[in-house]
């Protein structure tokens, strides 16, 4: 839709259906009418994921795309780093209504950032507001090897976050014995780490290209999956079940700027496609396996299970991702003596022989 319309409308059209999700959660009479509500704060909410990558790739491209991809992580850490700890606080004191007040006044503060500071990037285009051509586009996505490894990558590594959404409260509250508040507090130790990852990842990308510091975070994401793994031998506590959270997501921060910029790069018209292929293959990794996770019916058993298998997709995209620069960079590169698309290249004949 922003391809066709622009990003600012469609920005501000689907903060609007956040806001109004978030009214109908607040005003809720039965929890049926609450996952309903919830549902619609999720299409809306969709909007963020999309098009803040969509507008990188209208404005910037290689290093300069990453480092501002690296910036929007560390916003984007902000969130969940206050989120589980103000929504704790909020519910022990104001009860649960009081959290979609909160989330109804961010999506209008949302609109007015929109209105007053954000400039549109895409021409309008309607004639690609049709099912046909958005077919086209996203075949075309998919068939593309680049992105499609670039997108495993994300999606096993930032999967795993919302995979384990779905697992960490029944583990730290029911199993280990921490309280709402105290279970806020302590997904501080992912959303921090992740936090402090992309701060020291800016730092570092002033000294090495982003490329180089994906293998970094993608071994620092294979150490926080053997440490998870672990629960499938040792019960849980509350150390051993962060500590290889706190490194897993310490990894992502060293793998997405690089990533992102990869997937997004070769589609500057179909930007806004790209992006929201990506977040649904971010999204819908973690979905998937948050649904495993619930139909095995044990948290514990899921968490170490399906969280390392998460992450050893993640590396396994990667390799792929690095065979697939290499075959192109072979096909693109004559080899010696100068062959070419047409075959190789003599010298002219001179002399006798001519």
């Amino acid at each position: 839709m922003s391809d066709a319309l622009g990003r600012r409308p469609v920005t501000i059209a689907f903060l609007l259906l956040y806001c109004a999700a978030s009214v109908l959660a607040m005003l809720a009479p039965t929890v049926e009418m609450l996952i309903l509500a919830r549902f619609a704060q999720g299409v809306g909410a969709s909007v963020g994921v999309a098009i803040s990558r969509a507008l990188v790739r209208d404005l910037f491209t290689d290093e300069k795309s990453s480092r501002i991809m690296n910036l929007i992580g560390i916003i984007l850490a902000l969130g969940p780093a206050l989120a589980p700890t103000l929504g704790g606080l909020m519910l022990l004191v104001f009860g649960w209504r009081s959290l979609f007040v909160v989330m109804t006044l961010i999506g209008l503060g949302a609109i007015m950032a929109v209105l007053l500071w954000m400039k549109e990037t895409v021409e309008r285009d309607l004639s690609r507001l049709n099912l046909r051509a958005l077919g086209r586009s996203y075949r075309m996505l998919l068939g593309n090897r680049q992105f499609l490894t670039a997108a495993g990558v994300i999606g096993g590594a930032l999967g795993a976050i919302y995979a384990q959404a779905t697992f960490l409260p029944f583990i730290l509250i029911d199993k280990v014995g921490l309280t709402p508040q105290q279970f806020g507090l302590a997904m501080l130790a992912q959303s921090g780490s992740f936090f402090t990852a992309s701060l020291i990842m800016r730092a570092l990308m002033n000294r090495f290209s982003a490329k180089r510091l994906v293998p970094i975070g993608l071994a620092l994401i294979a150490l926080g999956s053997l440490g998870t793994m672990s629960l499938l031998i040792w019960p849980p506590s509350f150390l051993h079940v962060m500590i290889p959270v706190a490194i897993y997501a310490f990894g992502i921060a060293f793998v997405m700027p690089d990533m992102s910029t990869v997937a997004l790069a070769p589609f500057r018209r179909e930007a806004g496609a790209a992006a929201a292929m990506l977040g649904f293959i971010q999204m819908g990794s973690g979905l998937f396996v948050g649904t495993l996770g619930a139909l095995l019916g044990n948290a514990v058993l899921a968490m170490g299970l399906l969280i390392p298998a998460m992450g050893a997709t993640a590396c396994f995209a990667y390799f792929l991702h690095r065979r697939t620069n290499v075959i192109m960079h072979a096909r693109s590169t004559p080899p010696p003596g100068g062959a070419g698309p047409m075959g190789p290249r003599t010298a002219p004949v001179t002399g006798p022989d001519r």
